[in-house]
């Protein structure tokens, strides 16, 4: 949707015909999503190897605070949905935060937006396509690991070209997966609790989560430096606005799959995380191993490194489909603001943004190739460049919704019908809480590289936009609304 498309469907001023419940404007997509597989998209968005592999070095670094890491962040997270559950009442569009970023902040954020967001998925793409061929080497090491990773790529390929309806069904299905193991992990880890069963004897007790060295063993600082491993461990949660525009009935399913986040932190994070710590304390968990994996092994459960194994191969996968998904709609949104190439925005038979799915999947195989020749570190330089993007496209929420609520202070726009509790005030505040978490990967030697890569990755983003000004000048017209500066 271009931005005089928006200027005609809402009005030159943005008061006219744009809606905080009615219809968003027809973009030429299946909406195929139905209340079901957007519930369990929003689900399985918070749900990732962040979780099942990432934890572990976090516990090493922050003992049992790290519970109270991913609580603080998750109420964070709860904020920023809230902010962005508002903007997409009032505008359900599957650009998303590209599309509110260049509507309230002006056509370059736009740009940054949708770029950034889309190389956040490439990169993750890669990481995860990789570790998925790890994973499936666990059960069968003669089959050589591109083999695996180009199986899997192909495949999902395959889904995201078919339509939109297949999309959300595997989704909803590798998400069935990783909530199913999530809550039977819980279970059996009450029950070896409070019945006593299990290898794990007399050492599972609660006492564990403050009798070795209380709960910040090594320090508040140590504990607070785990914050930008926790936060990748939520990207993807934001993954549902992109869904907006492909979504049967926007206006009841977004809000009800925003509202269970909190219960969803709760249980799937916070719950999981405090249940393995009180059965294994967590000086024996360690980075590069799983801690549900080493948690089952202590309890002595029957096969239990194959189990969770193969969750976490589900979530790798679940991960890599979704950043296809997402890789194309936000090309296809620049492709519409002419901020891309015009191959970019056109949809197949099916109705789906083909051939940016394609550039973005052979990207995607790239990664595959590279994480063979690069050191083992490697990994762990991708996800903090994903983290850094994420963080980005965050921001953009944040600011977007604040602008947003100025808006309509001034009487400018209209009210959405989801409002985000306190307004803007909670918005500042996870502004504020972003801003030390890129303070903290500054601080991290390791994490430092993703500021070093997004450094580079402004100054080409400049230096596109300035080239895309020379050869279309109407793409950078539309500076940000009079009421950005609202008071």
């Amino acid at each position: 949707m271009t931005s005089a498309q928006v200027d005609k469907e809402y009005g030159g001023d943005g008061t006219a015909g744009g809606p905080a419940g009615g219809s968003a404007p027809e973009e030429g997509y299946e909406r195929g999503l139905g209340s079901r597989q957007v519930q369990m998209i929003a689900i399985g968005g918070a749900i990732g190897v962040g979780l099942f592999m990432g934890a572990g070095a976090n516990i090493a670094k922050a003992g049992p605070s790290i519970i109270l890491m991913y609580a603080l962040a998750g109420v964070v997270i709860f904020f920023i949905m809230r902010a962005l559950g508002e903007l997409l009442l009032y505008r359900p569009v599957s650009g998303s935060f590209a599309e509110y970023a260049r509507e309230f902040l002006g056509p370059f954020f736009g740009f940054a937006t949708g770029w950034t967001y889309w190389l956040m998925w490439v990169v993750t793409g890669m990481a995860e396509l990789t570790a998925a061929a790890i994973y499936i080497h666990f059960w069968f090491p003669q089959i050589p690991q591109w083999v695996s990773a180009l199986v899997f790529l192909v495949v999902l390929f395959g889904v995201n070209l078919i339509s939109v309806k297949i999309f959300g069904e595997v989704e909803f299905w590798f998400s069935m997966i990783k909530v199913t193991a999530i809550i039977g992990m819980i279970v059996i880890g009450l029950g070896v609790l409070t019945l006593g069963f299990s290898d794990a004897g007399d050492t599972a007790a609660a006492s564990n989560l403050w009798a070795h060295d209380g709960i910040f063993p090594n320090g508040i600082g140590s504990s607070l430096m785990t914050l930008q491993g926790v936060m990748f461990a939520y990207l993807a949660v934001e993954l549902v606005g992109v869904t907006a525009g492909e979504s049967e009935n926007p206006e009841k399913t977004l809000p009800k799959a925003i509202n269970t986040l909190p219960w969803r932190i709760i249980v799937f994070y916070v719950g999981a995380l405090t249940v393995i710590l009180a059965v294994v304390k967590w000086t024996e968990f360690s980075a590069g191993t799983s801690p549900f994996v080493h948690a089952f092994e202590t309890m002595g459960i029957p096969l239990a490194a194959g189990i969770v194994n193969f969750v976490v191969l589900t979530a790798a996968l679940s991960s890599c489909n979704s950043g296809m998904y997402s890789t194309g709609r936000m090309l296809r949104d620049l492709a519409a603001n002419s901020e891309a190439p015009k191959l970019f925005g056109k949809l197949n038979s099916r109705k789906t943004p083909a051939f940016g799915i394609t550039v973005s999947v052979a990207l995607m195989g790239i990664g595959v190739v590279l994480n063979y020749i690069v050191p083992e570190k490697a990994f762990g330089y991708v996800t903090s460049v994903a983290t850094a993007a994420g963080i980005w496209t965050w921001m953009m929420i944040l600011i977007s919704h604040i602008r947003y609520r100025r808006g309509v202070r001034a009487g400018l726009l209209p009210a959405s019908s989801f409002p985000a509790p306190g307004g803007s005030a909670f918005s500042w505040v996870a502004v504020g809480f972003l801003a030390l978490v890129t303070c903290l990967i500054a601080y991290d030697k390791d994490a430092r590289v993703s500021l070093y890569v997004g450094a580079v990755w402004a100054v080409g983003l400049v230096i596109g936009w300035q080239l895309l000004k020379r050869r279309t000048p109407r793409s950078a017209e539309r500076a940000a609304p009079e009421y950005a500066s609202a008071e």
